[in-house]
C-alpha cells in the first residue's frame, strides 16, 4: 500500500501531524496500536508552564530564549523560539478547523480548575472548563460542586475543600440522583463518565437533568459538575446552562475522559474528512531500509504486505504506549533501533521522592533540528519523530507535553511539505 506519509501513532502528535499534511494535499495513513493517551487527558493542553530551573512561566512565548539556555536539547530549543511561537498560533488555528473551541493563548498562560479543585497553569482549555487569570480569582463567591450518586470517578468533597481554601469562597457539595442512570449504576464497570455522557447527552433527558441540578444547587452562583456531558460537542452543556439559568462548568474525571476523547475524535474525524486513512488496532513491527531511507513498514495486521511512503513520522508515544521500552539492558526504541537519550545506570532513572522531577521522563529518541530521528549518530533521511517518543524534556515538571506534540507535529509537516516542493 502506497502513501505519501505514514504516521506511526494515533495520539495528539500523530493525528495533528497527519491532519496538517492532509490539509496540504498529502495522502496520509495513521497506524494506531490502541487507545490514545488523550483518553486519559483532562482536555487542556500545556505549552510551557515552568522552566527546568523551577521558574514559573507566565508567557510561554517570552520564556523560550531562557528555555534554550537551560535545555539545549529540548524540542523547542531545537526548533527555535521564533518558529515555536509561530507554530503555537498555527496549532490554535488547526484545532479550530477541527471544530474544537478552546480558550487561551500562547502569549499568556491561564489557570484551569483541576478535578481536585486546585488550579494549574496551562495554554489551552476547553470552553467547558472553569478557568481564571494567573493572578486572579474565580468571579463567584458561592459555588455548588455536584457529584453523581454512585459515581466514584469524581470526588466533589475534595474539589469543594480545595476551592474553599484556595479561592476563599463557599463551596457546597451535593449529589445528583438521576433515575435515568440506574441501569448503568447497577453495573460498576459501566458506570463511567463516557457511558453516563451517552445517556445525559440525549435531548429527552435534559429537562430531568436541569431540574435536578437546580434543586441541588440551590442559591449557588455557579455550578461545577463532573465531565459526564458533551461527548460529541458542547451543545448539551450549552442547553443545560440555558435551562438552569446559571453558569455550569465541567471538571475532568478519572479516565476515560470525556473531554480527552472529544479532542481525539475531533482530530480523527478531521483527518478522515480530508481523505486520510486511520488504521486502528495495528502495530508497526519493523522497517525495511535502503541505506539511510526507509522503504517499507511491516505491521502486525498486514504481515508481509508493506506500507510504503515517501516520508514516515514516528509518534508512537513514550513508555505508556510502548513507543519506548525499558528492560535490564537499558532503554530502547523498538521499531527502528534509534538513538535514545537515557542514563546508563538504572539507579539514575528515577528519584526516591515521588514528587521530584523524574529523570526517566526526559528519556526518548534523539533528533536533529528538523526532528529527523537519529540512528548511530546520523539522521534517517525520511523518518521524523514527534511527541512523547522524543527525548530532552520533562512533560510533567515543565508543563509542555501537549505543546511539544502539537508544535513538533506542525514543524515536521512543514519540513515534509517544503521538501516535496524543493524536489
Amino acid at each position: 500500500m502506497q502513501f505519501d506519509v505514514v504516521v506511526i501513532g494515533g495520539g495528539l502528535a500523530g493525528l495533528s501531524c497527519a491532519v496538517r499534511l492532509a490539509e496540504l494535499g498529502k495522502r496520509c495513513a495513521v497506524v494506531s496500536s490502541g487507545q490514545s493517551a488523550l483518553y486519559f487527558s483532562s482536555g487542556s493542553l500545556d505549552l510551557l508552564a515552568q522552566l527546568p530551573d523551577g521558574t514559573p512561566v507566565a508567557s510561554p512565548a517570552a520564556a523560550l530564549p531562557a528555555l534554550a539556555q537551560q535545555a539545549a536539547q529540548h524540542p523547542y530549543s531545537l526548533i527555535g523560539a521564533t518558529q515555536v511561537a509561530r507554530l503555537a498560533t498555527e496549532a490554535e488555528q488547526l484545532l479550530q478547523r477541527c471544530g474544537l473551541q478552546m480558550q487561551g493563548s500562547s502569549e499568556q498562560n491561564h489557570l484551569r480548575v483541576t478535578p481536585l479543585g486546585t488550579s494549574r497553569a496551562t495554554w489551552l482549555s476547553p470552553q467547558a472548563i472553569p478557568v481564571l487569570p494567573l493572578a486572579g480569582k474565580l468571579p463567584w463567591q458561592n459555588i455548588a460542586v455536584l457529584g453523581i450518586e454512585g459515581f466514584l470517578d469524581f470526588q466533589p468533597q475534595m474539589a469543594a475543600s480545595s476551592l474553599a481554601e484556595e479561592q476563599g469562597i463557599t463551596a457546597a457539595v451535593e449529589f445528583l440522583h438521576l433515575p435515568v442512570l440506574d441501569r448503568l449504576r447497577n453495573n460498576p464497570s459501566e458506570f463511567r463518565a463516557v457511558n453516563i455522557a451517552r445517556v445525559l447527552d440525549l435531548p429527552e433527558h435534559l429537562a430531568a437533568l436541569a431540574e435536578e441540578v437546580k434543586r441541588q444547587a440551590g442559591e449557588a452562583e455557579a455550578i461545577f459538575l463532573p465531565a459526564c456531558l458533551g461527548l460529541e460537542s458542547d451543545e448539551p452543556l450549552m442547553a443545560l446552562r440555558q435551562a438552569v439559568g446559571k453558569p455550569v462548568f465541567l471538571l475532568p474525571t478519572l479516565p476515560p475522559s470525556v473531554l480527552g476523547m472529544r479532542l481525539h475524535q475531533a482530530l480523527r474525524q478531521r483527518l478522515q474528512q480530508l481523505g486520510g486513512v486511520f488504521m486502528p488496532g495495528d502495530t508497526v513491527l519493523r522497517a525495511r531500509f535502503d541505506g539511510q531511507r526507509i522503504t517499507g513498514l511491516y505491521t502486525r495486521n498486514h504481515t508481509d504486505i508493506p506500507l510504503r511512503a515517501q516520508q514516515v513520522v514516528l509518534a508512537s508515544g513514550s513508555f505508556f504506549s510502548n513507543g519506548l521500552v525499558a528492560d535490564f539492558t537499558g532503554v530502547r526504541e523498538p521499531v527502528f533501533g534509534l538513538d535514545v537519550f537515557s542514563k546508563t545506570e538504572r539507579a539514575d532513572w528515577c528519584q526516591p521522592d515521588l514528587f521530584a522531577a523524574q529523570p526517566y521522563l526526559q528519556f526518548g529518541v534523539q533528533t536533529d533540528t528538523q526532528l529527523r530521528a537519529l540512528k548511530q549518530g546520523e539522521a534517517i533521511a525520511n523518518l521524523y519523530a514527534v511527541g512523547a517518543v522524543v527525548g530532552g524534556y520533562d512533560p510533567l515538571q515543565q508543563g509542555c507535553g501537549a505543546g511539544v506534540s502539537l508544535i513538533g507535529a506542525l514543524h515536521v509537516a512543514q519540513q515534509i511539505a517544503a521538501q516535496e516542493v524543493s524536489v
